[in-house]
């Protein structure tokens, strides 16, 4: 009877391990780090992408908030974990394209330290004026704070992120000296907008959106060649007669030295998450795009993305420490 049930037993682990995923970790869940707090747009697409790609691997995805230079710490994370598909990270593009300009020690190397997995989703930025900013159109409130030096602050969620230059884009084609405050987030940014400490604010959509909607805040232009489908009342800066586009991404990437089949079996998993129509609308909603590239799509995306933001930044005389 023994013999019987240890072969029971054995047989079933057995069952089990041929079941189990592929390249992962076993009884260890997948986390998904996001270099910035919770609320903001990265931290709020990457939560409806867990929850589908649970089903999708067999296996716990997790969120892990770890904000802090702009998300250079959780990248520090992700670069000395295992590779065996248990950490991940869902980055927004400026520490892939715009860190790399400006560091001189940066710790590391976008094209060689990470696994690039999977396009997430594409987006452009508003620009959103806050109770601390006079009633109008956006030319009414950079005329404002060109005669308001003082005033003339916008707000983002840190140093060295897209948003961050493209308000210096925004204000070299504008002839108006603005002064960047960076926060540690986009919602942190977003309650200081509203609660009238800086007068405006330049982020991905997500951040305000709600609040436009509820009258709390106005977005006064979008910094993409289009119109939001989110916000089709907007003009794109172009419109409002500023002519400065800009544009990022949220890219899904892992530890380097991932096989290339658990990189396939997880990239497949965020294909078919983003082809579902609850979060397309959800995403849709906050103002960006879903879309999906894999691993070979997302790294000749990132060259491009690294290439174009190398002037701009270049001529703007920002100065990191090292």
């Amino acid at each position: 009877m023994k013999r019987r049930q240890f072969a029971a037993q054995a047989a079933a682990v057995i069952a089990a391990a041929a079941t189990a995923p592929m390249g992962f970790a076993q009884e260890r869940a997948t986390r998904i780090l996001i270099g910035f707090p919770p609320g903001g747009s990265a931290d709020v697409v990457a939560r409806l992408l867990a929850d589908k790609m649970r089903v999708s691997l067999g296996q716990n995805v997790i969120i892990d908030n770890k904000p802090g230079a702009a998300g250079r710490l959780a990248l520090a994370e992700l670069k000395r974990s295992p590779p065996d598909g248990s950490v991940l990270i869902f980055s927004p593009s400026g520490a892939m394209v715009i860190h790399p300009w400006l560091y001189a020690n940066l710790g590391y190397d976008p094209a060689k330290d990470f696994t690039p997995i999977a396009l997430g989703s594409t987006f452009d930025f508003a620009i959103t004026a806050g109770p601390g900013a006079p009633p109008g159109d956006l030319k009414t409130v950079l005329a404002w704070m060109k005669a308001n030096p003082a005033n003339a602050n916008y707000a983002t969620s840190g140093a060295g992120t897209v948003p961050h230059f493209a308000g210096q884009l925004l204000a070299q084609a504008a002839g108006v000296p603005m002064t960047h405050v960076a926060y540690r987030g986009g919602a942190p940014a977003a309650q200081d907008l509203i609660g009238g400490q800086v007068p405006l604010m330049v982020d991905t959509a997500s951040e305000t959106i709600e609040h436009h909607r509820a009258g709390k805040v106005r977005i006064l232009a979008v910094t993409g060649e289009q119109r939001s489908r989110a916000l089709p009342e907007v003009p794109t800066l172009k419109e409002a007669g500023i002519n400065v586009t800009a544009d990022a991404f949220f890219g899904l990437y892992g530890p380097p030295g991932m096989s290339p089949e658990l990189v396939a079996r997880i990239d497949k998993a965020v294909a078919d998450a983003l082809r579902m129509p609850d979060v397309q609308d959800r995403i849709y909603a906050l103002g960006l795009v879903p879309a999906h590239a894999g691993p070979a799509e997302l790294a000749a995306i990132q060259a491009a993305h690294l290439k174009r933001w190398e002037m701009p930044i270049k001529n703007s005389g920002f100065k990191a420490e090292s």
